[in-house]
């Protein structure tokens, strides 16, 4: 303690500064994927893919025979995974997504596994106090398989003078 009280840690993610590109971030815990969670994301988003919503159907269709996570709550989760770790209260924003790839599906039931590597980070030219970052995400169910990948540029803040 000191004359103002207990020190306070605020959680946040990283600033611009702080982040090293090359560097693996493993991102824990993981998240457990279930039947509410994709139902629940394919009906708020207006997906009307059997797939994702009727049983019947996709347990009679090959070569799954079984429901497939909606891959967009996929890409979700994999970024999300991130947040904590990364840019929570550091994103100024995301400027966009690209190389999105789904090597296999997820089940309900399956548990992903988030990772990140920055793959370049450069000073804004426009914006001072701000930097470009570049994110590779890798997600992984249980069994260590890929099943998304994403690159994801974003604005992110540098350190200020005073934290």
């Amino acid at each position: 303690m000191n004359a103002n009280g207990p020190r306070r840690v605020v959680q946040r993610g990283l600033w611009f500064e702080e982040l090293d590109t090359g560097v693996v971030y493993e991102h824990r815990p993981g998240r457990t994927i279930t039947e509410a969670d994709n139902v629940l994301f394919t009906t708020m988003t207006m997906n009307t893919q059997a797939l994702h919503l009727d049983a019947a159907f996709s347990d009679s269709q090959p070569p799954f025979n079984q429901r497939l996570v909606n891959s967009m709550f996929t890409l979700s989760t994999l970024v999300g995974l991130s947040v904590a770790q990364l840019t929570q209260g550091t994103l100024v924003g995301n400027l966009g997504f690209s190389d999105i790839a789904f090597p296999k599906p997820l089940f309900h039931g399956d548990t992903m596994y988030a990772e990140t590597v920055v793959t370049g980070k450069r000073e804004s030219k426009s914006r001072p106090g701000e930097g470009i970052v570049t994110f590779a995400h890798t997600a992984r169910n249980q069994h260590g398989d890929i099943v998304a990948t994403a690159v994801r540029k974003s604005l992110l803040r540098k350190q200020p003078s005073d934290a």
